[in-house]
């Protein structure tokens, strides 16, 4: 079954389902762009790791950590000899650190091994203050401050955009897909687009003079959402993950009765 939204699907940005398919859609990237970059350039899966603290709030939803509360092996008693007094503890909540692992794509010229372009897909973590952010910022700020284009590619609806000058509602749409060439900086071309829209197809920049192939992100998407079965992990019963605003929450739940999800 194919996803019921025109470009991206929000039910995709659920915290359970989020992190399996920026895996999956960063590889789909990258078997795609292969075969017609080569013999010129080689596409690298890369891995950036962090430790990361998660405050309570962000446990909700993570089917990979549990909290296990065991029965104490034995409970202290004072005697009737002790003279000593204990007050009632305030139960707490403490950060919880986690690993974590973000891939990105990058496209190396095979002569030289120098990256030409890398390709981020954001996550969650990018768009909140925290480790990830910072860690993100730090590594973004290298790229632009080198000859190596930047594609990053911003499909959350939550969290901060990443910083650029805007004119216009660029940074209050949906998504967006920044293209910044080293060649031109510091002006990108930024492609916004909202929750209504197909994914804009987009140039992968190279090196001058190279042709550039088109990068359809949107078929991908689509295409992975069939392969992966997404359609059986998503209730479209319930408000995804951000809540819509008033507005777009009418427009998709006619769109989801029409497609007989609701």
């Amino acid at each position: 079954m194919r996803s019921p939204f025109p470009g991206m699907d929000p039910y995709l940005e659920h915290p359970t389902l989020w992190s399996e398919a920026h895996t999956r859609l960063i590889v789909a990237l990258a078997d795609m762009l292969a075969p017609i970059l080569r013999p010129r350039y080689r596409v690298a899966v890369e891995q950036r790791t962090y430790l990361a603290l998660l405050a309570p709030d962000d446990l909700v939803g993570m089917p990979d950590l549990s909290i296990v509360r065991e029965k104490p092996a034995s409970v202290y008693a004072p005697t009737a000899s002790s003279t000593l007094s204990f007050a009632a503890p305030m139960v707490v909540e403490v950060p919880v650190p986690e690993e974590r692992r973000e891939r990105y794509l990058e496209v190396r010229d095979v002569v030289s091994g120098g990256v030409i372009t890398a390709v981020e897909l954001l996550s969650p973590s990018n768009k909140h203050s925290g480790e990830g952010r910072r860690e993100y910022a730090e590594k973004r700020n290298r790229v632009l401050g080198s000859r190596t284009h930047l594609v990053e590619a911003d499909l959350l609806r939550g969290g901060e955009p990443m910083p650029m000058r805007v004119q216009g509602d660029g940074r209050r749409t949906h998504y967006r897909i920044l293209i910044s060439r080293s060649t031109h900086r510091p002006r990108a071309d930024l492609y916004s687009f909202s929750l209504r829209d197909p994914i804009p197809s987009f140039p992968l920049p190279l090196q001058r003079g190279d042709s550039e192939p088109t990068v359809d992100l949107g078929a991908l998407l689509h295409d992975l959402y069939e392969r992966a079965g997404y359609d059986l992990a998503a209730d479209y019963r319930q408000e995804p993950v951000p809540p819509f605003d008033e507005n777009t929450a009418a427009w998709a739940s006619d769109l989801l009765r029409q497609a007989g999800l609701r």
